[in-house]
Formats: C-alpha cells, structure tokens, sequence
C-alpha cells in the first residue's frame, strides 16, 4: 500500500529521476542498480514465458486504455503503404522500412497502428520430415522497433508477439502502436524501421525447423507474390474529437485548469536503467498541471486544505528487466502500479 503511494506522489510531481529509481528498486526489492557485466548483455534472448507475460500484460494495458474518452469518438483509417526489403536472414528475421513523413494529420492522435504482413501458402517441400517429436503446429512471430543509435549500432523494442499457425495463409495483424509512439517521440525525418522474428513456438531443433517454413510476403519489388506488407494508421481528429482534460499549450505555461499533461520518460536515456530496463524503451507517464478554483473561506474553517491539480486515475506499466541473482543473471517481467496518470482532478490536501 505504501509502495502505491509513492508511485502515485511521485507521479504527481512528475518523476524525478531519483525518485523514479527509487520506485523501481523498491518495486523489485532491489537495494541498488544490478551491476552486469558486458557478457550479460551479449547475445541476449528473452525466454518465450518471459516474452508471453509480458505481451499479455501490455495487451491488457491497451484494452483499458481503449475506454478512455481520449479514444473515443470515429477513427479515421489511413490506407497502409509498402516500403522497401533492407535484408531478408534466411526466412528467420525480416526488417520493414515505411516512410512516415507526412503521413499523421497534423492535430490528431495516432490511436492504433497496425502491421499488416500476408503469409503465403504453405509449401510443403520446406517441412522437415516428420519425427518422433510433439507436434508443433504454430510458429512464434514477433515485432521490434528498431532504433538506430548515434554510434551506427541499433537496437531493438518488443512491440507484438503470437503465434501464427504454420498451415494457413493469409493476413495476419499485429498492434505496432507502441512503434509508432516511439517514432513520433524521437522526432526524426528517417523512416520508420520494424524487424519481424520467426522463431519455433517451443525449445528445438524441430520447432525452429518448422518456424522455417513460415514466409511472409516482402517488401522487395521482386517478390511477385500478392499482399505486400502494411502498415495502417488510425488517428484521431482532435478538432473534432478533444480529449476533455488534455493540456492545451497555454497549460503548459501554467495558464489553465487543472489538466493531464504529457511527460515521456525514456529509459534508455537513463544511465541507470538503460542496460537492465530491456522493455519498454520508455513511456508516456503524464503529469498533472494547472490550478484549481479553492474552497470559499467559510468552508475552511471546518478543516479543508486548499485544492491542488493531482492524479485521480492510474494505470501500471509492464517491464522486461535484468537481475543477478547469485551469479547468474536472469530476465523477468513485472507490472508497475501507478505509473501512468490517466485522469487528474482537483482534491483537497489532507
């Protein structure tokens, strides 16, 4: 209970990089920042269980966050375009580049993205013989961002992951939103990048084989087969559509209402959490700001405080992270309580 208190003060005000340490560690049990090693880092593969829970709590946060009155209202579709194939490994790992420039409306909210990839038929030559093995019918199929660093390196986010069954063909869609926030946080004119891992639903040498034989259709101008991949936006007019309690820019500068304020959090630009923080890459905490009318003076003296602009609704973020135990290093998922504002009101103090 103390734990949610504090995420939630410190979300009032804004997450100081030390408090929000603070909250992390706490959250973990953790009395320090792991110290890893560069070999921890090297080669490093999230376990499929770790990868599920964590998916499975993101989905949940989405859904939720899909009743909110900031989604409500028509979307309006925009229709996918193709890029263009950077290099194909093998049909294990795939990246997508789509051309984002002036594709968002300007004053509109990206509500959902969709990755919209065709998988084409079966052919049964590419199958391993059959062995004495379980049967493994679906492939796991996952989504990163990826980033490309100053220094020439990149690295990657997880957006999606499911499973996709081997035997069928046809358009399969993954929710790439989170991909499309990160893009229009960094602010840059290059495109967009998205890389596609197929990889055996289960542990083996069978599973990875069998994973072999999914293909989807690429982005090269040169793979004549139908439905090329897409990627389709879903923005929200907020001339039409306003969200109600949204900062405006005069909010900004202290001259409104008490109103929801975006404030982004990036842990990959925290020293201390940018190595053993793996997902997100960050997140949209929000901020409450704006003043509050105040109770008239004969309502004080029964005992109310004055009236502050504070949080009145939050929501948990889901993480991948690093711990050493012992001397060994493992991956695990969590969800965060209170550590996205979602509604803020006017409350009195005390």
């Amino acid at each position: 209970w103390m734990l949610c208190v504090l995420c939630l003060v410190l979300t009032v005000q804004a997450f100081t990089q030390e408090g929000l340490k603070e909250v992390v560690l706490k959250q973990l049990g953790l009395s320090e920042v792991p110290k890893l090693h560069k070999r921890d880092l090297e080669d490093l593969v999230i376990p499929d269980h770790v990868k599920n829970k964590y998916m499975s709590l993101l989905k949940r946060q989405r859904v939720k966050r899909r009743a909110l009155p900031s989604l409500a209202g028509i979307l309006r579709g925009i229709p996918g375009h193709t890029g263009e194939v950077l290099y194909s490994d093998t049909t294990t790992r795939q990246k997508l580049m789509f051309d984002m420039e002036g594709r968002i409306p300007k004053n509109s909210e990206v509500t959902m993205a969709e990755l919209k990839l065709f998988k084409k038929p079966l052919d049964r030559a590419n199958l391993p013989a059959k062995q004495s093995h379980r049967p493994v019918s679906n492939a796991r199929v996952s989504v990163y961002w990826v980033q490309q660093q100053h220094d020439g390196t990149n690295r990657t986010s997880l957006i999606d992951s499911r499973l996709v069954p081997i035997r069928e063909s046809g358009w399969k869609s993954f929710d790439v939103t989170q991909a499309v926030h990160y893009w229009l946080r960094n602010k840059r004119r290059e495109p967009m990048l998205l890389e596609v891992w197929i990889e055996g639903e289960r542990l083996g040498s069978y599973a990875s084989e069998m994973a072999r034989a999914v293909r989807f259709t690429s982005q090269d101008p040169k793979d004549k087969a139908l439905g090329k991949p897409e990627l389709v936006l879903y923005t929200l007019n907020l001339d039409d559509y306003g969200s109600p309690g949204e900062c405006s820019e005069e909010a900004v500068m202290g001259k409104s209402t008490c109103c929801r304020q975006k404030h982004y959090i990036s842990f990959r630009e925290l020293p201390w959490a940018q190595h053993w923080i793996l997902e997100p890459a960050g997140f949209q905490a929000y901020r409450c700001s704006g003043s509050c009318l105040q109770h008239p003076r004969s309502h004080r003296r029964l005992g109310s405080g004055q009236r502050s602009c504070a949080v009145a609704g939050s929501s948990a973020l889901p993480i991948i992270y690093l711990v050493r135990r012992g001397n060994h290093t493992e991956i695990e998922a969590a969800e965060f309580p209170n550590m996205i504002v979602e509604r803020c009101s006017c409350l009195t103090d005390g």
